[in-house]
């Protein structure tokens, strides 16, 4: 095994540590768990690259000792990595790049969600629903440690039930948000590193003249109108769609303020 193998499984490991063991710190690790992936399997080729991915999961089901969501979440964000330097090959527009890589993570990510549930003997919902508490519980530790006040402790207590019940009826759009962003964070990161090492990065062209589909303001207006009048169940499906189409105006958001960043020649 090579050395450039061994340091890219090494750097893996390593981010999917801080990511699981380091609450705060650990989230932000996360959003970079695909940039080593997508570095080597750029510089290493495609059958040398897939090696840090496989053993890096073999590692994560050695730390934790068991396949769990956890495991899957990370396999996910990781195969993202590699379908983005697989996707650069192709020399596709930025958005056909993002969309292609993000409809197969999420694609195959519901179907291992799918398997997990059925070798565990748990429904989908109900697994989803037991990882969303357990994230919750978690959190309320966090903030007890933190020194948050026992008023704002029973506070939000008091309504875990009901963030409870909001969160597991946006996952759908959870999801889909969590792949644009990662994908939108890890193009941006890999260019400098790309370019820097002579390796390929497509000629995507100046990203912050980039806007959103003019016809998308029509969701938009869709989703609001279903927040607006509908029952609650109709309601989850407008804020889902809300999530999304909000998420794809804030890229076109930073793209606005780094064409007048650069227009106005603000320093580093």
């Amino acid at each position: 095994m090579s050395k450039d193998i061994v340091s890219g499984i090494a750097i893996t490991s390593l981010i999917f540590a801080v990511s699981l063991y380091m609450p705060i710190i650990g989230f932000f690790c996360a959003l970079f768990i695909p940039l080593p992936v997508l570095f080597y399997r750029a510089k290493l080729g495609r059958a040398n690259g897939a090696i840090v991915p496989v053993a890096t999961i073999i590692v994560m089901v050695a730390v934790i000792g068991r396949i769990s969501v956890d495991v899957l979440v990370f396999s996910e964000l990781m195969l993202l990595g590699f379908l983005l330097s697989e996707l650069f090959e192709f020399n596709l527009s930025v958005e056909k790049t993002v969309l292609y890589a993000c409809g197969i993570v999420l694609l195959t990510a519901a179907g291992g969600l799918l398997f997990y549930s059925s070798i565990s003997g748990t429904g989908m919902t109900a697994l989803v629903s037991a990882y969303v508490a357990k994230n919750l519980e978690l959190t309320l530790t966090l903030y007890q440690n933190m020194g948050v006040s026992p008023e704002h402790i029973r506070m939000i207590s008091d309504s875990m039930v009901h963030i409870h019940y909001v969160l597991v009826r946006i996952i759908p759009a959870f999801a889909i948000v969590s792949a644009l962003f990662v994908s939108w964070t890890n193009l941006l990161m890999a260019r400098p590193i790309l370019e820097s090492r002579n390796l390929f990065y497509p000629p995507f062209g100046r990203l912050n003249l980039w806007k959103a589909p003019d016809h998308l303001v029509w969701g938009v207006i869709g989703c609001g109108l279903i927040l607006l009048v509908s029952t609650k169940g109709m309601k989850m499906i407008g804020l889902n769609g809300l999530l999304v189409l909000m998420t794809i105006y804030f890229f076109q958001g930073i793209a606005i303020i780094s064409f007048f960043f650069e227009k106005k020649i603000f320093p580093g």
